[in-house]
């Protein structure tokens, strides 16, 4: 009997923690193909509010993923937008891209901003503001979107994909997770890639050795692009990163800084590659939207933040 009610009470213990999560966010519209390719990598999913704030046209949150450009999936775009589409002030995206086991760089940014120009022509349709279009990024899509904020007006990473060439692939802030952004300097500080090795994540992506690609290394770095008109930036980097060098994103906010570029780098002290982001990031990722979306006083600068407690998925 009493092994009966000690599971009873698990049971409902366990019934009201799943009771209590929330609920997952589906997609309004999936695997739009933005590239009229049929490529199902060069696809994304939109997430409409059911609640839109006031009807208006609401900004928009484009996600773009992580997994060193070698994986990944749109659909983890979910969790990061469930809040801010939940609240009905935001509309929500996530971009898939191709892979380096498919295409080398240029072909990742080209599929980004083929995916920007699809979402900002069919803004009207969707009840989108194409002038308040934010792209968020973690790893490879922290990269992604750094580039994204550093390279419009750049014909080269531009690419000619999908039907709205004349339209527009600027973006109004960025919200960079851990991204990349000097890949010739990947080793100069501890990690546990060897970043110039002929089968690192940043090789494969430029399609050969760094250290023998210096020239395509640094195109696809976006510290390169770096000029006084690029886009308000939050950078967030844990120190204790392992895979992706925590001075990365340092030496990005001082290149962004020296050129007159809005940018706010918040370090998670003790944090990993993603871990120990708890309430104060998310915190102040809301804060920094809602700012350059939505004309809030509240914004975000520099600082520091312990690392949140972190229980590995079982």
């Amino acid at each position: 009997m009493k092994k009966f009610v000690a599971f009873t009470l698990l049971s409902c213990f366990a019934a009201t923690a799943i009771a209590q999560r929330p609920a997952p966010l589906r997609p309004t519209h999936t695997d739009i193909d933005y590239a009229g390719e049929g490529n199902p990598r060069q696809m994304l999913d939109l997430y409409l509010p059911e609640n839109a704030d006031g009807g208006k046209p609401l900004p928009l949150i484009v996600f773009i993923h992580g997994g060193g450009w070698a994986k990944g999936d749109k659909r983890s775009g979910a969790g990061k937008l469930r809040e801010f589409v939940g609240s009905g002030k935001y509309a929500g995206a996530s971009l898939a891209y191709r892979l380096s086991d498919e295409a080398q760089w240029p072909a990742q940014i080209h599929d980004c901003k083929a995916g920007i120009r699809w979402l900002r022509a069919n803004a009207e349709k969707y009840g989108i503001d194409p002038d308040k279009i934010a792209v968020w990024g973690t790893s490879a899509g922290g990269h992604l979107v750094a580039m994204l904020g550093v390279s419009h007006g750049v014909e080269e990473l531009e690419g000619d994909l999908g039907e709205h060439d004349g339209v527009s692939s600027e973006v109004n802030c960025v919200v960079n997770f851990f991204g990349p952004a000097e890949l010739l300097t990947m080793n100069d500080h501890p990690s546990v890639i060897d970043h110039l090795a002929a089968n690192s994540p940043e090789s494969r992506l430029v399609g050969g050795e760094l250290s023998k690609n210096p020239d395509k290394a640094q195109n696809a770095s976006p510290i390169t692009w770096v000029s006084s008109d690029d886009e308000p930036s939050l950078i967030v980097h844990g120190t204790d990163d392992k895979l992706v060098p925590y001075m990365q994103s340092v030496d990005f906010e001082k290149a962004l800084e020296k050129a007159g570029v809005s940018t706010a780098l918040l370090t998670v002290k003790g944090g990993g590659h993603g871990q120990g982001f708890g309430r104060e990031v998310n915190e102040a990722v809301a804060a920094f939207l809602d700012h350059h979306l939505h004309g809030a006083e509240k914004t975000v600068e520099d600082g520091e933040v312990e690392a949140a407690p972190f229980t590995p998925r079982r």
